[in-house]
């Protein structure tokens, strides 16, 4: 299986940390605010966030935190791990813009650790990318999703498919039974072939982000808009918290295991709305996001 090096995921994830911090200022052309912080259970983090000019929202997070003993977000699904001391680190990014025409996008890596003495570590890596736009466009769900299969290929033909339907699953409101966007990928307990095929997996999902996001994002930012689309915007960010809030492992774990508040819920939206029974126009751009995008499809094979 390999040696696990625990020093070169961390070195990789700060760096990413730093790569999606820098491109983002690049399109907004503000500067990110950093808050260091220390758990006292134990580790830490650096979270930063970004509200300028093109982002409404932008917060990315390192994270390096370590406990006794993993919260029941990790051992409902993992029910042998109860009773081991832990190790995490990971990055997150979510990007939060002004504009209604760009969407809403989501990076998660993270490493897990979980020990006992006498016994041998067991370790995963877990992550991806997802896409929320509020007005969909083919080209930017199949350059997202293309993006995101090459991110894969190399370490499997198989791998794609079986990650976009777990993404497909995963991100998907029970309460509300529709999806939260056009997906993308989403791993996780995974350390198939070893740690330098694992790790490797993960930098090639991580780095895949910005050359998911950043043709999108250039390609929208200027758009003209108006009180509709604004409206409307902020209507399906209502979604985003509901999921994020009721749904989302990352949130119920960073809670559980007393991680800062302030760096777990920087994923929110900054301004949500709700509407009592809403229901979009017939033949309308808002019609068609249900219609057309929140619908689970090969979006790589190019279809719309």
């Amino acid at each position: 299986m390999g040696e696990i090096d625990k020093k070169a995921v961390k070195a990789y994830l700060r760096g990413l940390q730093d790569g999606i911090c820098a491109a983002l200022e690049a399109e907004d052309g503000g500067t990110f605010r950093e808050d260091s912080w220390e758990r006292p259970e134990g580790g830490g983090g650096r979270t930063r966030v970004l509200e300028g000019a093109v982002m409404e929202r932008a917060g990315v997070n390192f994270s390096h935190v370590r406990g006794k003993e993993l919260p029941p977000a990790a051992t409902a699904r993992r029910p042998e791990l109860a009773g081991r001391a832990f190790e995490a680190m990971g990055v997150s990014a979510i990007a939060h813009p002004h504009n209604p025409y760009v969407p809403t996008s989501h990076l998660n890596v993270r490493f897990f650790t979980a020990e006992k003495e006498g016994e041998e570590p067991v370790w995963w890596f877990g992550g991806g990318f997802d896409l929320t736009p509020y007005y969909g466009f083919a080209e930017d769900a199949v350059h997202w999703h293309r993006t995101a299969k090459a991110a894969c290929v190399p370490y499997g033909e198989v791998l794609y498919a079986r990650f976009k339907q777990w993404c497909d699953e995963y991100f998907f409101l029970p309460h509300r039974a529709e999806p939260r966007g056009v997906g993308g990928l989403f791993f996780d307990d995974f350390n198939e072939g070893g740690f330098e095929r694992c790790f490797a997996f993960a930098r090639s999902v991580g780095n895949g982000y910005l050359a998911a996001y950043l043709p999108i994002l250039q390609r929208r930012k200027g758009w003209e808009y108006g009180a509709r689309q604004r409206q409307f915007q902020l209507y399906r960010r209502g979604r985003y918290a509901e999921f994020n809030l009721v749904c989302d492992r990352g949130t119920l774990f960073g809670l559980q295991s007393k991680g800062r508040i302030e760096s777990v819920l920087v994923s929110l939206p900054p301004l949500v709305r709700w509407a009592y029974d809403w229901q979009p126009a017939a033949g309308s751009e808002e019609a068609r996001l249900y219609e057309v995008f929140l619908k689970p499809r090969d979006w790589a094979a190019g279809t719309g």
